[in-house]
C-alpha cells in the first residue's frame, strides 16, 4: 500500500496535482503516508522550480548578442544615405566589398537616401548594437544637420558609434572662363569688390555652399547664392553661362575639369592635388580655406569595443590599398586613416569650424 502511494505521488511530475491530493484525502489514517507524500511532493516541485530557472537561464543566455570574437556571423548591412550611382554610394560598396573579403562575410549595401539621409541614420540610430547595421554618413549627418535641421535630434558624438573617417572630396571654385572672362581667383575677388555676382552649390545648407559662403564672408566680395538640387544641373547652367562661378566637390567637377569645360580657380585643400596640379589651393593664394566633403561609416550607440576596433582597422587598411587609393584620387577624393579616438575629436572640430557659418547663412535651428 505504501508503494502505490509513493508511485501516486510521483505522477504529481506530470501535472496531476488534484487527482492525487484526493486519493490522500480518502485515506486519513495513514498519517505517516499522508507525511512521506507531502515530502516527496516538496522535494518534486523544488526540482521542477529549479528546471524552470535553468530554462530561463538558457533563453536569456540565448538571446544575448553573439560575443564579438564570433561578429560577424550573418550579413552585414551598410546603408547609404545618397543616390544610387554618386560618389557616396560607390565609396559604401567600394568598403562593403573589402569587408566582405576582410571578414569572409557578405556586407551588403541598401539605399536610404530620402530626407537627406536622415531616414537611414534613424534606422541606424534605432539599430541595436550588436554590429549588424551601419550607415555611410557624411559631414553633413555629422556636423551640419544637426545645427540646421529640426528632425536631426540626435547628438553625433554620443548617440552614434564614428567607426572610421572613409574620405573627403574638397570643394573647388569653378568657372566658365569664355563665358565670364574669369581666368584667377584674383581676377574673380577684384570683379567680386565691385559688383556682384551669382554663384551656384547643389543646394542650400550643403558644404559646398557653406564653403562658398565662407570663402564670401573671408574675401569680402559681393555675390549671391544660387541652390539647385544636385551638382549636375548646378554644374550645367555654370558651363551655360547661367552662373558666374560655382562651389562644388571635385569629384562632381572633375569630368568638366579634364574635359577644360570648365576652369578650377581653387580648391580647398592643403597642397595641390596631384591629380589636379594645375589648380591653385585657396590657401596658397591667401585665402586661409581647408575644407573637404567628407564620408564616415557609423553605426548605433555602445557599439562593443572589439568590433570598433576591428570595423575601423579593416576600413582604414581597404582604404589606402593602392588599388582604391589610386580609385579615390581619380574621383577627387582624398583618404586620410584615423583611429575612433581621432575621428571622435576631428568632428567635434568640424563641429566647432562649421558653428559660425550655419549661424552666420541664417540656417541654425533652435533645440
Amino acid at each position: 500500500m505504501r508503494c502505490e502511494t509513493i508511485s501516486e505521488m510521483t505522477g504529481v511530475v506530470h501535472g496531476d496535482m488534484r487527482h492525487h491530493s484526493v486519493r490522500l484525502s480518502v485515506a486519513p489514517e495513514r498519517h505517516w503516508d499522508r507525511l512521506l507524500a507531502t515530502e516527496i511532493m516538496g522535494m518534486t516541485m523544488k526540482r521542477l522550480g529549479f528546471a524552470l530557472a535553468l530554462a530561463g537561464s538558457v533563453a536569456c543566455i540565448t538571446a544575448v548578442p553573439a560575443a564579438s570574437d564570433e561578429w560577424p556571423s550573418r550579413p552585414v548591412r551598410i546603408l547609404s544615405t545618397f543616390a544610387a550611382g554618386g560618389a557616396a554610394d560607390v565609396l559604401a560598396r567600394v568598403i562593403a566589398e573589402n569587408l566582405s573579403t576582410a571578414f569572409k562575410q557578405q556586407f551588403f549595401v541598401e539605399v536610404r537616401a530620402g530626407a537627406g539621409g536622415q531616414i537611414a541614420v534613424r534606422s541606424v540610430l534605432d539599430s541595436p548594437p550588436d554590429g549588424y547595421n551601419f550607415a555611410l554618413v557624411s559631414v553633413s549627418h555629422l556636423v551640419i544637420h544637426p545645427m540646421s535641421r529640426a528632425d536631426a535630434t540626435y547628438d553625433p558624438l554620443k548617440d552614434l558609434t564614428n567607426v572610421a573617417f572613409a574620405g573627403g572630396s574638397p570643394v573647388v571654385l569653378s568657372v566658365n572662363s569664355g563665358k565670364s572672362g574669369l581666368k584667377t581667383l584674383k581676377d574673380l575677388v577684384t570683379r567680386g569688390q565691385t559688383e556682384s555676382m551669382t554663384y551656384s552649390s547643389s543646394g542650400l545648407g550643403t558644404m559646398g555652399h557653406l564653403v562658398g559662403e565662407n570663402f564670401v564672408g573671408i574675401s569680402k566680395i559681393k555675390s549671391s547664392h544660387v541652390p539647385y538640387k544636385g551638382a549636375s544641373q548646378a554644374l550645367n547652367d555654370l558651363v551655360g553661362g547661367h552662373i558666374v562661378w560655382c562651389s562644388q566637390t571635385v569629384t562632381s567637377t572633375s569630368s568638366f575639369l579634364r574635359a577644360n569645360t570648365l576652369q578650377g580657380l581653387a580648391v580647398s585643400t592643403d597642397k595641390r592635388m596631384p591629380d589636379f596640379p594645375d589648380i591653385p589651393t585657396f590657401k596658397e593664394q591667401g585665402h586661409d580655406l581647408v575644407s573637404s566633403i567628407w564620408f564616415a561609416l557609423s553605426g548605433p550607440a555602445k557599439l562593443p569595443p572589439a568590433i570598433l576596433a576591428k570595423l575601423n582597422a579593416e576600413v582604414n587598411k581597404a582604404m589606402t590599398k593602392p588599388e582604391v587609393a589610386a580609385r579615390m584620387r581619380r574621383d577627387g577624393m582624398i583618404t586620410n586613416p584615423m583611429s575612433p579616438e581621432q575621428f571622435q575629436q576631428f568632428i567635434a572640430a568640424e563641429k566647432t569650424r562649421w558653428s559660425p557659418v550655419v549661424q552666420q547663412v541664417g540656417l541654425a535651428v533652435k533645440k
